[in-house]
């Protein structure tokens, strides 16, 4: 339900969610605090609740930590499998630009379409969370007409059999890139870094402090904790927002078949 914070580039996506942890803590000293502080007037409470957030922050932190290395982990290798199918596609170009006439020119212009259509159409469909389908008929095409061919030589089989085995490559990582659309952290996770931000800021709440004191260090900390939690959604879901995979690799490939 939060995909909408996509739309937003960096900048504006990291004030939106800092802000919202700051208000919230803010919003928790005025309004909630006054209720808590009954609970906390004993001799030492700060020292208790000082040990036992700090107990917390041990937890917390790791969880935030391994995350975030998650996430970032998710998006190297969504990376890679675009480039790698970048490349196989580009070796089998070169591939099937051993073949005889008139196999060599319908098999090279169905490859020289597949990145335009990947680059204009596939990825804004990607960028939405939806699996693009469209590249399925040309595959299919492409697919036809190569198993048409008919080796008459050695030097033909081989080939032949080298484009096969580079196309069921190409395949592989194809489908990679599709099933990593929908890559990202679970949703559970997300409810337990919700929730363990909340209980964050309401111990901090506990603290027998100046009511000045209260917002300022509170909202030092709420700022860094929206910052963090930022930082996991930007790299979260490895193709939406800004910080996103980018179809480079095809374009470059791209520009190495016009140029053949």
């Amino acid at each position: 339900m939060f995909y909408w914070i996509y739309d937003y580039n960096s900048e504006q996506m990291a004030l939106i969610i800092s802000a919202t942890f700051v208000l919230a803590y803010w919003f928790g000293c005025i309004f909630i605090r006054p209720f808590l502080r009954f609970f906390a007037r004993t001799h030492g409470s700060n020292d208790i609740v000082g040990n036992i957030l700090s107990c917390f922050g041990v937890f917390y932190g790791l969880l935030l930590g391994l995350i975030a290395v998650a996430a970032d982990q998710n998006y190297g290798q969504v990376e890679v499998a675009v480039q790698k199918e970048a490349v196989a596609l580009s070796a089998l170009y070169y591939d099937v630009s051993s073949y005889p006439e008139p196999y060599r020119f319908n098999l090279r212009r169905i490859l020289r379409e597949y990145p335009r259509y990947v680059i204009k159409y596939a990825w804004p469909e990607q960028q939405k969370g939806i699996i693009p389908t469209g590249g399925i008929v040309r595959m299919n095409a492409f697919q036809q007409r190569l198993l048409e061919f008919q080796p008459q030589t050695k030097a033909e089989e081989i080939i032949h059999a080298e484009a096969i085995h580079q196309f069921n490559v190409f395949l592989e990582h194809r489908t990679l890139r599709l099933q990593s659309v929908t890559t990202g952290i679970p949703a559970v996770m997300w409810y337990v870094v919700i929730i363990g931000a909340i209980v964050n800021l309401s111990m901090i709440w506990l603290f027998d402090m100046r009511f000045l004191t209260h917002i300022i260090l509170g909202g030092l900390l709420a700022f860094f904790l929206g910052t963090m939690i930022f930082l996991i959604a930007a790299m979260d879901n490895p193709f939406r927002g800004e910080v996103s995979i980018t179809p480079e690799p095809f374009e470059k490939v791209a520009l190495l078949m016009l140029d053949d």
